[in-house]
């Protein structure tokens, strides 16, 4: 199990244990080590005094090759269990005499070796020179031991180490289940405040200090923030109220708005439905009556007669243009939409046919772009393109030749309708007053119209929130272009 998925607890405590577990263990491989360098130098000398004792009590035994005494001399080993064979050698290096003596010859070196004791494989072996006087030579003593009492120390060095690993674990058992309360116990707490906060979500509640170390002051920390959690829901809830009644206000002005505009649009409605009929019927009067005299009375009426009754038809008839005109206005702007793809281009096509057609005469080059669309109400945008191509193809009657385009440009990523003429133009300082109602910037009697269809178009073009500007210049024709 991972140390991170345990309780801090039992995390602390087995921190403190595999601690002193490690330290300890690694206490007593330094010690083994140490005991085992000093016991293999011990060996060494002690075996190195033995040889010298052998080997002086042996200078007779081969002076005089007395193999007995030699034998004697060997056989006091067995005071010594853990030597477990010697041998002398004469001056020649022919075995003289061994230990034990049933011990077969070929189990023996068959020569001596370099003087001197070491360790081969699991025994301590060494040649000491037997020398009589200051450079006589007489033979060579051969010790073997084996590292029986090494083991037997190892053997209850472990078992001492196991016991005082044992006791010591204990100890640092108890030890810790007594003093990781002393971290264990403010985290805790601090746990169990926080799933107290999580599950009741009341943040009045406050986790205990019980130090005044860096716990204490996590804890202080801790509890200054849930203060200041508890000041902001308290801010919270008190903007949540304010906003509830903000919106209960909203709602109710919204509604009272609602009810307003559901009256102004009726009374909207009641007033063209009174300038249609109301307004029509005196000027039907006049005209009609002005015909009559036209028609029954024409014999008695001179030319100035015949011209005043004319200019009163003209005005009767544009007055009446002008009432249809505001009416349109007034039913675009309150008009429901329905969005959808427009095929501008097929659009404009038809427009461009129908312009055509109600004067073959003329010599105008329509050049419409292929596949424009746009997202928007099919019926405004109808008349958005029918006024202002119907505006290109009047104020390019005075030329012979004209030409009227229409197409889309992009500008910064954003699609720009146009339409384009070589007409008449206008005075670019007078751009702001084309959309408004009955403005206009030129004479009746030079291009006729009632100033109505760029105000029609504008608002068209701002229910699709979007813009409508012209650019031109006198003589020189008029560009005007629309997003949506």
């Amino acid at each position: 199990m991972s140390l991170n998925n345990i309780p801090i607890q039992r995390k602390l405590m087995t921190i403190i244990l595999l601690t002193a577990g490690v330290v300890m263990v690694i206490t007593c491989a330094s010690f083994f080590a140490y005991r085992l360098l000093t016991f293999r130098q011990s060996a060494i000398r002690q075996l190195n005094v033995q040889g010298e004792i052998i080997a002086a009590n042996s200078t007779a035994s081969l002076a005089f090759e007395n193999q007995t005494d030699a034998q004697e001399v060997l056989a006091a080993l067995r005071a010594e269990r853990h030597i477990v064979a010697a041998c002398l050698y004469d001056k020649g290096g022919r075995l003289f005499s061994r230990y034990p003596a049933d011990r077969p010859p070929i189990a023996f070196p068959p020569a001596p070796g370099a003087d001197g004791f070491r360790f081969e494989r699991s025994h301590l072996i060494g040649y000491q020179p037997i020398v009589q006087g200051a450079n006589s030579r007489l033979g060579t003593l051969y010790l073997e031991s084996d590292m029986g009492e090494m083991y037997e120390l190892l053997r209850l060095y472990t078992v001492v180490a196991l016991l005082v690993m044992i006791v010591s674990l204990c100890v640092a058992y108890t030890l810790s289940r007594v003093l990781q309360k002393q971290i264990s116990q403010p985290i805790l707490a601090l746990a169990d405040t926080a799933k107290a906060i999580s599950n009741l979500q009341d943040y009045s509640v406050r986790a205990p200090r019980l130090g005044n170390d860096e716990l204490g002051l996590l804890t202080d920390a801790f509890n200054q923030m849930l203060t200041r959690i508890q000041d902001q829901n308290r801010e919270a809830q008190q903007s949540a109220e304010e906003i509830k009644q903000l919106n209960a206000d909203l709602e109710r002005r919204v509604a009272e708005r609602t009810i307003q505009l559901e009256m102004t649009n009726k009374e909207i409605e009641a007033f063209s439905y009174s300038v249609s009929h109301d307004l029509r019927a005196p000027l039907r009067s006049i005209d009609g009556f002005s015909q009559a005299l036209l028609e029954d009375y024409s014999d008695r009426l001179d030319d100035v007669g015949h011209m005043h009754l004319r200019r009163v038809r003209a005005a009767t008839q544009r007055m009446g243009q002008l009432i249809d005109d505001m009416l349109n206005l007034s039913r675009i702007t309150r008009a429901e939409m329905k969005h959808q793809m427009v095929d501008l281009s097929k659009l404009a096509s038809g427009i461009a046919a129908d312009l055509k057609q109600s004067d073959p005469n003329r010599k105008v080059d329509f050049v419409i772009a292929d596949g424009v669309e746009a997202c928007g109400d099919a019926s405004l945008l109808k008349i958005v393109l029918e006024n202002l191509l119907g505006n290109a193809w009047k104020f390019t009657s005075k030329h012979e030749e004209a030409r009227i385009e229409f197409g889309m440009r992009d500008e910064d990523g954003e699609p720009v309708y146009f339409v384009r003429d070589d007409g008449a133009g206008f005075d670019q300082q007078y751009a702001d007053k084309l959309f408004a109602a009955f403005q206009r910037l030129h004479a009746i009697t030079e291009f006729a119209g009632t100033g109505i269809g760029l105000a029609t178009v504008a608002r068209i073009i701002h229910r699709h929130n979007g813009r409508v500007w012209a650019e031109g210049a006198v003589e020189s024709g008029a560009t005007f272009s629309f997003t949506l």
